[in-house]
Parts: structure tokens; C-alpha cells; sequence
């Protein structure tokens, strides 16, 4: 019996990266349309952890140092239930990619036209 490959023969650019400002677009209920921070990416999973969003608890067993206690972590949520936020206005945008003058790939909204840092 063979091993199956599960090898990816390209990383896809994402669009949203750590640091930008989202909007919730589907999900929970409790979570839709919150303006928060992305915290972390993991692009072989196309997640991410936004800023109290998708929160869970989390128990920890008790050890002689640690009584033990339960927190809320964030949970990963798939990217495309997210929207990047325009720079310009605040709300929901696509977003594109465009050569800059520097001959980098920028990231602009679709919406305004604004550059997105």
C-alpha cells in the first residue's frame, strides 16, 4: 500500500493578514458584524484567530501548582467568513492586488480605491 501525497503545489497569496481590521460576515450570531483585529493566520488552513471572536472554553487540569480553572480562548475561523474593513469608509470591502510604483504587489480596496497597509 502506497502513502497518499497530500502535498499542496501552491500556497495561494491571502488577503487578509495579521493586524487588519475585519468584519464577522457569517457565523454565530453573537459574532457578525464586530469590527476586530486579526491576531494570527494559519494559511495551510485558511484560518485565522480574530480578536473575541468564535470563543470557547478552555479547562485546565488541576496540578499542585495550578488549581485548575476555565478560560475562553479564540478559536480559528475560515477566511472567507471574513471581510476586510475599508480604510476610507468602515465598512465591509473586496479586496484587489496591484502593482506599485516600487514594483511591490500592493493590496487595495475595491470599494474606494484606497491602498491598504
Amino acid at each position: 500500500m502506497t502513502k497518499q501525497n497530500n502535498q499542496k503545489r501552491f500556497a495561494p497569496k491571502l488577503k487578509i493578514k495579521k493586524g487588519d481590521k475585519v468584519v464577522v460576515i457569517s457565523g454565530a450570531y453573537k459574532d457578525t458584524s464586530k469590527v476586530r483585529e486579526v491576531l494570527e493566520i494559519f494559511p495551510d488552513e485558511n484560518r485565522a484567530i480574530v480578536d473575541q471572536v468564535n470563543m470557547a472554553k478552555k479547562h485546565t487540569k488541576p496540578t499542585r501548582e495550578n488549581p485548575g480553572s476555565i478560560n475562553e480562548i479564540a478559536k480559528p475561523i475560515h477566511l472567507s467568513n471574513l471581510m476586510l474593513v475599508d480604510p476610507k469608509t468602515g465598512k465591509p470591502t473586496r479586496i484587489g492586488r496591484k502593482l506599485a510604483d516600487n514594483g511591490k504587489m500592493t493590496r487595495y480596496s475595491k470599494k474606494s480605491g484606497e491602498i491598504i497597509e
